[in-house]
């Protein structure tokens, strides 16, 4: 079953991990996809890997997303997964005492400034039909403290928040754009791979890693695409400003070790 068949996507972030995913099933499922990606030459080979379409975009810069929306005028689903940690350049601090002014605004620019863009783009790609459905990539840390990663918790539940003020303005609007925050938790993606290395103890840093999830694993991107292929169908044209966190079960509360 094609479930986006004849549907434009755009997902940002694409090159690789969870974007990744989510561009290989919408394909999978039918959809017109456009990767895009501000790291050209990974974005455009996994494009042509899924015979999709790419196209180069940084999603804090504004003059991107216009120059996004004459190439791409009308859409039907809009992903809005591109973002970073903070620590893609080595370990720096990111607490709320010693976070630099900086390094705080280079994290929300790409994730929380880039989904603003992201959203509006998306309001205006869809309204000419008045349907249409956004997902916005948060996270487990947009609902939870992460006391040394700060800019990045926050930024997260600025989304969280943000997409639930989207979902409101459009229905207020008449249209039937959904908007609605994916919340991943510990996702086996390559931003893991430093802490996890590939040394005989690999194995153990895994289960050290996710010791406090009641599933005792990692998440799969394929499981993160699974839920988005959801929300973007004719499944899901009821459900909207709301939430769904991938997390093994890590948010329910307390689970008892099994006997």
């Amino acid at each position: 079953m094609q479930r986006l068949t004849g549907k434009t996507c755009v997902i940002t972030g694409a090159a690789r991990g969870i974007g990744y995913a989510i561009a290989a099933r919408f394909q999978a499922e039918g959809g017109n996809v456009i990767l895009t990606d501000m790291d050209v030459e990974a974005g455009a080979a996994a494009a042509e890997s899924i015979d999709a379409r790419f196209l180069p975009l940084d999603v804090g810069e504004e003059a991107e997303w216009r120059r996004l929306a004459e190439a791409v005028p009308v859409a039907d689903v809009v992903v809005n997964n591109a973002g970073i940690t903070g620590f893609e350049r080595g370990m720096v601090p990111h607490d709320p005492e010693h976070a630099n002014l900086a390094d705080w605004r280079a994290v929300h620019r790409v994730n929380l400034d880039g989904t603003f863009l992201g959203c509006r783009y998306a309001i205006g790609a869809m309204k000419p039909r008045g349907d249409g459905s956004i997902i916005n990539i948060s996270s487990r840390s947009g609902m939870v403290g992460i006391p040394g990663a700060a800019a990045y918790a926050a930024s997260k539940a600025a989304i969280r928040n943000h997409s639930k003020s989207v979902a409101l303005y459009c229905a207020q609007q008449g249209w039937r754009i959904r908007c609605n925050s994916i919340h991943p938790a510990a996702i086996l993606t390559p931003i893991w791979e430093p802490m996890l290395g590939d040394g005989p103890d690999r194995a153990e840093r895994m289960a050290a890693l996710v010791a406090d999830t009641p599933l005792k694993r990692f998440g799969t991107v394929a499981e993160v695409a699974a839920v988005a292929a959801m929300l973007a169908s004719d499944e899901a044209t009821y459900v909207t400003g709301t939430e769904v966190t991938i997390d093994g079960g890590l948010l329910a509360g307390s689970a008892a070790t099994p006997g």
